[in-house]
């Protein structure tokens, strides 16, 4: 497939990138996942970006970038705008290489990556309430203090850095037929889908966005970069509103197609790689996964790649997640059960739901709320199962013995 005259971006800049990274980026691995693939009808291999140094694929590019600095550009130092990912890694290699790094990040972003930012390092300044008011306080600082700007992913050289990801993938799985990757500015997916498929251009390349920003999906229908409405999401390191303008191009050449998942989407992925795989995701990086759980590709049992592309989640939200996911697969249950307000009718009802094997973990009894008869209580029992199989025969015993129940969602 040859390139487009108008694109910025070719296999041998990627070439040349991976050179530059050779000694300094950890060639993460790929692993085949039995159980992944059994789930999902492809056969699924994981390629762990998440073990990066930083916990993210966003270093390879940053040190591109830093990497063919001159030599007065590295002694005024540089600065860049990002949710976390793309901090620590500008962070961590240009103080490594004694480069000044100032870092501008919203206010929103999660604590864990802003701490991680500063010990590699950096400088950081936390301003605006989403990147793009981020990226305008950088761009303001940049012209003052004449430093060099780091974009996370429209710039060529980050581009091709994010590549490197795509010519190792090739060499790890040689039986390759299609590599699944999220997308936010589209940086990461512009520099793999590049390296693929000039070097492979059978091979199918999948685009995953959150269906809350779905800006570069928006960007290829209109064929020009649009900004979207703002959305909170829990892959804030693809929550970006508008796609790059050298992306683009290199997107609408190279990706096959561009699906979405939802929150909840996510979420299951983010727990089922850390249940099944014993991997640790942050939003952004299970995405590329949900798509396939969720079977929103065309691909059809095909050797496929999906991008755990970053591991850098808060661990307030991971414990919400892991609550949520819970929940969803039907182990943790809240029930709302009426009662006669008489003693031992508890017992009664907590003999009933031991024969059943449920697991009690909170109650809140209750006899002012939810309509509650005089005479009666009500209580909110949460408990842990084995399943939906088991959850179904407890609802069944409880409404056997004449329990009032319902739900608590």
């Amino acid at each position: 497939m040859p390139i487009e005259q108008n694109l910025t971006l070719t296999l041998a800049d990627v070439v040349a990138a991976r050179e530059r990274l050779r000694d300094s980026i950890y060639y993460s691995p790929c692993p085949h996942s039995q159980m992944l693939s059994a789930l999902t009808r492809q056969q699924v291999y994981l390629k762990l970006e998440n073990l990066q140094m930083t916990g993210s694929f966003k270093e390879r590019g940053a040190l591109n970038r830093i990497a063919v600095l001159t030599s007065e550009q590295a002694s005024r130092g540089v600065i860049a705008a990002s949710a976390g990912n793309h901090a620590q890694g500008v962070a961590y290699h240009a103080t490594k290489r004694g480069i000044k790094a100032l870092v501008v990040m919203p206010l929103t972003t999660p604590l864990v990556k802003v701490t991680s930012t500063r010990g590699f390092g950096a400088e950081v300044l936390l301003h605006g309430a989403n990147y793009e008011e981020a990226f305008t306080e950088a761009m303001r600082l940049c012209d003052e203090d004449g430093l060099t700007f780091i974009h996370p992913f429209d710039d060529p050289h980050v581009m091709a850095g994010q590549g490197t990801i795509g010519l190792e993938l090739l060499e790890q799985v040689p039986q390759l037929e299609a590599v699944v990757v999220p997308i936010g500015g589209g940086g990461l997916i512009s520099g793999v889908a590049c390296a693929i498929k000039e070097s492979r251009p059978e091979v199918r390349v999948v685009g995953v966005q959150t269906s809350r920003l779905p800006s570069m999906a928006a960007a290829v229908e209109a064929h020009q970069p649009v900004t979207i409405e703002p959305a909170t999401t829990i892959a804030d390191g693809i929550a970006v509103r508008r796609a790059g303008s050298l992306t683009l191009p290199v997107v609408e050449q190279y990706v096959d197609e561009i699906v979405m998942v939802d929150e909840d989407e996510i979420a299951s992925a983010i727990l089922m790689l850390l249940e099944r795989e014993k991997t640790l995701a942050e939003g952004a990086g299970a995405a590329a996964l949900a798509a396939l759980l969720q079977y929103r590709t065309s691909l059809k049992n095909a050797h496929t790649a999906v991008l755990v592309c970053g591991g850098n989640i808060d661990v307030t939200l991971l414990s919400r997640i892991i609550e949520r996911g819970l929940v969803q697969d039907g182990r943790l249950i809240r029930l709302r059960i009426h009662l006669l307000d008489k003693p031992g009718a508890l017992h009664d009802l907590t003999r009933l739901i031991a024969e059943h094997r449920a697991n009690i973990v909170d109650t809140l009894h209750n006899r002012a709320y939810y309509g509650v008869n005089l005479g009666d209580t009500v209580i909110d029992i949460t408990m842990e199962t084995r399943g939906r199989d088991q959850v179904t025969e407890l609802l069944e015993a409880l409404t056997a013995a004449g329990y009032r129940h319902s739900r608590v969602l």
